[in-house]
């Protein structure tokens, strides 16, 4: 068989597991890429990401367009088809060439019984696309390509901003990269861009931001290797200026991986007495101490695999400034992680609340008195972000809100919300809680 058709059956390998709620593209597809020809690795990740992206109005279209569905054993066969119609609906990859080479990946899955079914859907789909997608157009998941209780949930939240969130949510999101000031200022990284033919704009709120006009390999990226560039979205760098550490102080980040934050934090101040970084599962503490290493900054941090809820780690010393980035539903980087809205169920969001609330209620009693609590999640409902805040304060005596003055995202009666902007920064929460003493209670803002 040709490459490009066993493509379309590795990209159904990786997908089928999703289907039955088993793993995520980030746990299956880089195994896959490992196995793929160097030159159809783009394809692959077009076909899986295309794929996922758009998968809500796909398995409505197949269930138009199937007479029963694919049986739990066929679910192979099932993702195959969903990367059939999304190469025909919205690739850019000839009509004759996606139909030809999906049907023919039939073979490479053994199941050669299929191939006359494939045939005959991907044609009529093709004969009668306007007709069966005007038959759905009635579907909330069709039209907003988002499960039921996702649309429900965000424009109970949001009434005014759900439906941009939903588009935005759909389009594939920007490379945006972080400049190293101890190496060069943004401007300076600006203009090497610029010098290697690779165009970019600065970041409008974040002051060490910048936004590739086109994404590209990043090891291809001049000083990316060298740590002179990391990549991180806008919102996320937003939070080491709301942190504001200061030379000489003790600085923990729980939840920390992958790292980026950490590594701004160490960036752009250097001097810190000392910076722990605690994550929970192993793997992901090892992705902090790569990155750590790529920048040169692994002597400057302790990197712990712990429980951020528990206290057994802690070594009682009390820490000026915490960062907080709690796990949630990563619903506001659904644009770069699309299998999230497939994934994710919406009975999830209570438990991932109190996993939240407990990690903040456990961190908040080793911090300093006057010191600073920087909560932020990447998630866009209330319930895991201006609720758990309200909450907490409504607990703890010694806790105060400090309003965040910016320019970007939507003050809410406690922190920020960013929602996904299409060529722009990811949806975020912000929110930051200073501890006082108990007869204290002034509110400060921060600019």
């Amino acid at each position: 068989m040709a490459d490009s058709i066993n493509i379309r059956a590795l990209a159904a390998k990786v997908l089928a597991p999703l289907l039955r709620q088993h793993g995520s593209l980030s746990t299956h597809l880089p195994d896959a890429l490992e196995h793929c020809p160097p030159q159809d690795r783009a394809l692959l990740q077009q076909l899986c990401y295309g794929t996922m992206r758009e998968l809500f109005r796909l398995q409505a279209l197949t269930a138009q367009l199937l007479k029963k569905p694919f049986k739990t054993q066929d679910m192979d066969l099932q993702a195959l088809l969903l990367i059939g119609l999304w190469q025909l609906r919205s690739s850019r990859i000839p009509a004759h060439a996606a139909l030809n080479e999906t049907v023919e990946a039939t073979l490479v899955l053994n199941k050669e019984w299929a191939k006359k079914v494939f045939n005959a859907v991907l044609r009529r789909y093709q004969r009668e696309r306007d007709n069966i997608e005007q038959a759905l157009a009635k579907d909330p998941c069709f039209t907003w390509n988002h499960p039921q209780w996702f649309i429900d949930k965000l424009s109970h939240n949001w009434p005014n901003q759900w439906q941009a969130v939903l588009e935005a949510n759909d389009q594939q999101a920007p490379l945006t990269l972080r400049a190293n000031t101890r190496h060069q200022s943004r401007q300076s990284a600006l203009e090497q861009l610029a010098a290697a033919g690779i165009p970019a704009d600065p970041c409008r709120f974040s002051t060490t931001g910048l936004t590739l006009q086109q994404a590209m390999d990043v090891n291809a990226i001049p000083g990316f290797s060298a740590g002179r560039l990391s990549v991180q979205d806008e919102a996320a760098q937003l939070a080491a200026q709301l942190v504001a550490a200061q030379p000489g102080e003790r600085i923990l980040d729980a939840c920390a991986a992958p790292g980026g934050k950490l590594c701004h934090l160490l960036e752009t101040t250097p001097g810190l007495q000392d910076v722990v970084a605690v994550e929970l599962e192993p793997a992901r503490a090892q992705r902090i101490t790569d990155n750590l290493q790529r920048l040169g900054l692994e002597l400057e941090c302790r990197v712990l695999t712990a429980d951020a809820s528990s206290r057994e780690w802690w070594d009682g010393h009390a820490y000026d400034r915490i960062l907080i980035d709690a796990p949630c539903s990563g619903t506001g980087v659904i644009r770069r992680h699309p299998d999230i809205k497939w994934l994710r169920r919406g009975d999830e969001i209570a438990a991932l609340a109190q996993v939240q609330l407990n990690i903040l209620t456990n961190l908040w009693s080793m911090l300093k008195p006057g010191g600073r609590l920087v909560y932020a999640t990447c998630s866009i409902f209330s319930q895991e972000n201006e609720r758990i805040i309200e909450r907490f304060l409504q607990q703890q005596q010694d806790a105060r809100h400090h309003t965040i003055d910016a320019e970007w995202g939507e003050a809410r009666p406690v922190g920020r919300q960013l929602f996904p902007e299409i060529g722009g920064h990811d949806g975020f929460y912000y929110a930051v809680l200073n501890k006082t003493a108990l007869n204290e209670t002034t509110d400060n803002t921060i600019v």
